[in-house]
């Protein structure tokens, strides 16, 4: 994978970094029911489940990025294509709910980058099953 795309992807995960600590100082777990229900499964304690998910997903994203995309491991691209599209859909997810209330929804401030950093990560990827040019 080239440098540039391995700098998108890093951003997108350090991206949904930043806005999962939005979305817990925001109390986004208190809001949004598939946030609670998940928060949940993990502490009876909505806040401290909340934060423990996002701290696994995050880390997952490090590892993936680590692991996969920065040592150009065979499964790279398409772990790539993964969090692009999760992202992707995030961020606009967030911006509809804000839309919808028509004002501020917990993780609304930061959606936009996961959008930017999905778009452009997205522009520049081969297509999931088109061999990579270097």
């Amino acid at each position: 994978m080239k440098p540039t795309t391995q700098r998108l992807f890093l951003g997108l995960i350090l991206s949904q970094a930043l806005h999962s600590i939005e979305e817990y100082c925001f109390r986004l777990y208190d809001v949004l029911a598939p946030a609670r229900f998940i928060s949940s499964m993990v502490s009876s304690n909505l806040a401290l489940g909340f934060a423990i998910v996002n701290i696994a997903l995050v880390s997952f994203g490090l590892w993936c990025y680590l692991a996969r995309v920065r040592a150009r491991h065979p499964s790279g691209k398409s772990w790539a294509w993964f969090w692009t599209v999760l992202e992707a859909a995030n961020g606009a997810g967030h911006l509809i709910l804000a839309a919808s209330r028509g004002g501020y929804f917990p993780g609304a401030a930061t959606a936009p980058l996961l959008l930017a950093f999905s778009v452009s990560l997205g522009a520049t990827l081969p297509q999931p099953h088109a061999p990579e040019r270097v």
